[in-house]
């Protein structure tokens, strides 16, 4: 893999979020992910799609992105409630162990998401580059150790399963709740979670995609951190 990915022949960036799930009728990720499409960065497009939060399509809900796309770099966006900070995840483990049902009802107990699969996968993102960006920048954010055992962790695994198979950058982002989304969901959760506005990720997002698409740059000299949009 060359120092720089942008170029003229470069796949556009993909970008993924989640729809609905348990109490969370409104799904931020999504939101996020959809405030990203559209973006030029360095002259690679960034494209979203939205997979549904259902153990049982995700991976060709996945499989059919990257045939159409050819994606130069993947980033997958997940929620995680009670979380107060962007999340760059570190690895991706191979198993399902669901604490609640999918959107499909399904509720899975120590299933492994592939079979014959390793026991993880780890992030291809430069995590640490952009941890150091986002703390230049005054963005929430940390590494996280565990992406849990639910849908993002499977979405993880096979995303850098893909990634790896590819030749191509791709990992995992868990993203706090918005005001709005909270909003919509408050009868049904908690009170007092903690909530990250969507500009704020959104922010935090174009540096992490910048700086995947340019691992050479130095820390903290993301561009698109401080808000300006090539």
């Amino acid at each position: 893999m060359s120092d720089t990915i942008a170029g003229a022949a470069a796949g556009p960036v993909l970008v993924t979020g989640f729809g609905p799930f348990g109490a969370h009728t409104r799904n931020p990720s999504a939101d996020l992910a959809h405030s990203l499409a559209g973006e030029v960065i360095d002259g690679v497009p960034v494209v979203a799609r939205v997979f549904a939060t259902s153990t049982h399509t995700v991976a060709a809900e996945l499989s059919a992105a990257l045939d159409e796309l050819n994606p130069s770099v993947i980033v997958s966006l997940g929620l995680a409630p009670g979380r107060p900070a962007l999340s760059l995840e570190r690895i991706a483990i191979n198993v399902r162990d669901f604490p609640v049902p999918d959107h499909a009802g399904v509720l899975l107990t120590d299933a492994p998401i592939d079979p014959s699969g390793p026991a993880g996968h780890f992030s291809g993102l430069p995590i640490r580059a952009i941890l150091s960006d986002w703390q230049r920048s005054t963005i929430p954010g940390h590494i996280s150790d565990t992406a849990g055992t639910y849908l993002c962790n499977q979405l993880f695994y096979l995303v850098a399963a893909a990634g790896e198979r590819r030749g191509i950058p791709a990992g995992f982002i868990h993203i706090p709740d918005t005001p709005e989304s909270a909003a919509v969901s408050a009868g049904n959760q908690p009170v007092g979670q903690p909530i990250m506005e969507l500009a704020t990720m959104r922010r935090g997002l174009l540096a992490a995609i910048e700086l995947t698409l340019h691992p050479e740059r130095s820390y903290g000299t993301a561009t698109l951190a401080a808000g300006a949009i090539a």
